[in-house]
């Protein structure tokens, strides 16, 4: 077996995708731990030494799966996605870039790569953005729609909720979320309005009660298609090895009962 060979069988094994996982792990309690000034000031060089060691093993990793898979490397998105979060960690991180400093908890999103559960869920999603933005697009009309309507019915009278499309757009997206939208909105319409009732109760039951569902059975659908197609896939695999078996038993046995 060759270096690269052994390389690539390393970073393929189940201990070594423990061990980056617990990693990141730790560097991401200790990247939280560095906006606690008690806990700076009490072990500050210790968190600052944990977290230089954590990114000499993710460049480690790194460098070993570049070595193993070679240009091979970047045609995984994944491991594209690692590269980019590892190599941002590695600019300078002065007081000119304090903002890289705050974006080197990125490095927790690294889970995502190394979990296959969460790969699932992440490919789910991407495969579900046709069908989301379908969903996005019927939202944003039916909040257009509403927001003209809520603009000409009660803006003269409330001026700070529905004085204009932006203030109306902003109060019936805290209706959707049903954050105070009775007594801190639409109670107090209704004391002038006795019938907004007949607006705003429609509305929610579209927006929350329907529209939003639809996100949830859109992910949930897609999340379904991607585990099937990955386990048909899987077995695709199994069945083809199966056959190379077979092949290769066949052929030992025409070895054997072939006369000397």
């Amino acid at each position: 077996m060759t270096l690269q060979e052994r390389a690539k069988a390393l970073v393929e094994t189940r201990g070594f995708e423990r061990f980056i996982i617990t990693i990141i792990v730790i560097n991401a309690i200790g990247l939280g731990l560095e906006t606690s000034s008690e806990v700076m000031a009490a072990a500050g060089g210790i968190v600052s030494l944990l977290d230089r060691i954590a990114l000499a093993i993710f460049v480690v990793e790194l460098s070993i799966k570049l070595f193993a898979y070679r240009l091979a490397f970047f045609k995984n998105g994944w491991n594209v996605f690692d590269f980019v979060i590892v190599g941002a960690a590695l600019l300078p991180a002065g007081d000119q870039f304090s903002v890289l400093r705050a974006l080197r908890i990125l490095r927790a999103l690294r889970l995502i790569s190394v979990v296959p559960s969460m790969r699932k869920v992440i490919l789910g999603l991407f495969r579900a953005i046709p069908s989301i933005g379908t969903v996005i697009v019927m939202l944003l009309l039916l909040f257009y729609i509403s927001a003209v309507m809520t603009t000409k019915l009660f803006g003269a009278a409330f001026p700070e909720w529905f004085g204009n499309l932006g203030a109306s757009l902003y109060s019936l997206f805290q209706i959707m979320t049903l954050e105070s939208w009775s007594m801190g909105i639409v109670r107090p319409v209704m004391e002038q309005f006795p019938y907004a009732w007949a607006f705003f109760v429609p509305f929610i039951l579209l927006t929350s009660f329907i529209v939003l569902n639809l996100f949830i059975g859109v992910i949930v659908n897609a999340m379904a298609e991607a585990t099937e197609d990955e386990a048909h896939g899987e077995r695709e695999e199994i069945i083809h090895q199966l056959k190379m078996l077979r092949d290769d038993v066949a052929a030992l046995r025409k070895e054997r009962d072939a006369p000397d």
